[in-house]
């Protein structure tokens, strides 16, 4: 199957929807406080992104697999001066964040509990400051390669989504997608990564709170890269 019809053929990039039972209190968030943070990506596209928020930003970002929002509460609650767009598929996951939100959500703040493709292909043009894409599932098993979110087509939909001159920055602790990203990344060719030592990308990136994920391949043993391309 090639990268260009992966998705097409119902090939997700995800694995499971669902983990252990949701309790009542997880349950309510997602009916009652979800729907107020989350956005219709089958609705009609705005002009302006930034519409989606009720704060006044000017920078927008997107974070593709949230996982239990450590990270992106973090920048949410730090820079408040930029529309956040968080997606991930994982019902607990997204449970999770809502209970640390519950009762306070920022108003910087947008979800979608889904297939970030269906984002990716609704936003306008150009809308994006940065995407951050932070411990994606590796899909270890070679013959699961192909469903690595890293692809050829998912960074033509990240290139047109991003503004000229915006970030794409990866995280990950498996030194086969690491690699995967970069030879993806150069055979694009709409991409420049911006590392000009090792420790460039074995630094994490400025103000980095840490996730779950790194926590669990420290303990593990394994060391992390952070790679950042401009889009050009």
């Amino acid at each position: 199957m090639s990268e260009n019809s992966q998705h097409e053929a119902g090939k997700a990039f995800f694995g499971r929807r669902k983990g252990k039972p949701l309790r009542d209190r997880q349950a309510r968030n997602l009916e009652e406080v979800l729907p107020a943070l989350a956005i219709d990506p089958f609705g009609p596209s705005p002009d302006d992104l930034r519409s989606l928020f009720a704060a006044e930003v000017n920078t927008l970002r997107l974070e593709i697999g949230f996982g239990g929002g450590e990270h992106l509460l973090h920048r949410v609650r730090e820079e408040p001066a930029t529309g956040f767009i968080g997606i991930e598929p994982f019902v607990n996951s997204v449970a999770k964040l809502l209970g640390q939100v519950e009762g306070a959500e920022p108003d910087n703040l947008r979800l979608y509990d889904d297939d970030a493709v269906a984002v990716l292909d609704w936003l306008p043009a150009a809308s994006l400051d940065q995407i951050d894409l932070l411990y994606p599932d590796p899909w270890p098993k070679r013959r699961h390669w192909k469903r690595r979110f890293v692809s050829q087509v998912n960074l033509d939909r990240f290139h047109r989504v991003l503004k000229p001159g915006g970030r794409f920055c990866f995280a990950s602790d498996i030194d086969s997608y690491i690699n995967w990203t970069l030879l993806h990344c150069r055979r694009h060719g709409g991409f420049s990564w911006q590392a000009k030592t090792a420790g460039d990308w074995l630094t994490p990136y400025d103000n980095w709170p840490g996730t779950r994920y790194e926590a669990k391949a420290r303990r593990e043993g394994r060391s992390s890269a952070y790679l950042t391309f401009l889009k050009i």
